[in-house]
């Protein structure tokens, strides 16, 4: 079983799900995915997850991710268990979910955790990004239901400082000031942030957000 650590080429698959044949990378493309497990379908926690993704579907289209999600029973369980999410959960599962019977996407992600259960995915939720590599990883105890709002806020950081010399605080969120990376220094930043530089501390300088 592999082990997946933040930085690490996101493994590509082939597999069956709830609307066919996917290939992770042609699904992906050259933008960002979001793969997030499920222990199994007709779970209670997993059905009010599935319905608020598909109600975030447009947020995440706005941020260039593809959704996927993940269970270990079959595509004809999906078809049904999504006929429920859809009525319980007054919406439309619009993106597919992965049939993985046979565990194969579950070992190349070790999704398996033998001390939480021996046979059933653990929820964990990767962020991939255009380069294929691992940006985030977040697993989830079975008790605990997924923050949606909190993955949309992370991918917000992740692409920001993606494109800038930037690093976003505690509790950042969009529109919030930023902080220079350490690696630039003060006179520098000064001409390359035009929107101003705070220097709380040599180490902590900050700025508004550059790309608002």
């Amino acid at each position: 079983m592999a082990t997946i650590r933040l930085g690490d080429i996101a493994p590509d698959f082939t597999a069956d799900s709830s609307a066919g044949m996917i290939n992770l990378y042609d699904y992906i493309g050259d933008g960002w995915g979001i793969l997030f497990s499920h222990p199994a379908d007709f779970t209670p926690v997993c059905t009010t997850e599935l319905g608020t993704a598909a109600k975030f579907k447009d947020d995440f289209e706005k941020r260039n991710v593809k959704m996927l999600a993940l269970s270990v029973d079959g595509a004809a369980s999906h078809a049904e268990w999504i006929k429920d999410i859809n009525e319980t959960q007054n919406t439309t599962v619009n993106f597919p979910i992965i049939a993985d019977e046979d565990k194969k996407v579950s070992d190349l992600y070790d999704m398996i955790h033998p001390n939480a259960n021996s046979t059933l995915t653990v929820r964990s939720v990767y962020i991939i990004g255009p380069d294929k590599t691992v940006k985030l990883i977040i697993t989830y105890p079975a008790s605990t239901g997924r923050n949606f709002h909190e993955l949309l806020r992370v991918i917000d950081s992740l692409q920001l400082t993606a494109n800038h010399k930037v690093a976003t605080p505690a509790n950042w969120k969009p529109g919030d000031d930023v902080v220079i990376s350490p690696a630039i220094t003060t006179e520098d930043a000064k001409g390359i942030f035009t929107k101003g530089v705070e220097e709380v501390k040599p180490y902590l300088r900050m700025t508004p957000q550059p790309n608002i």
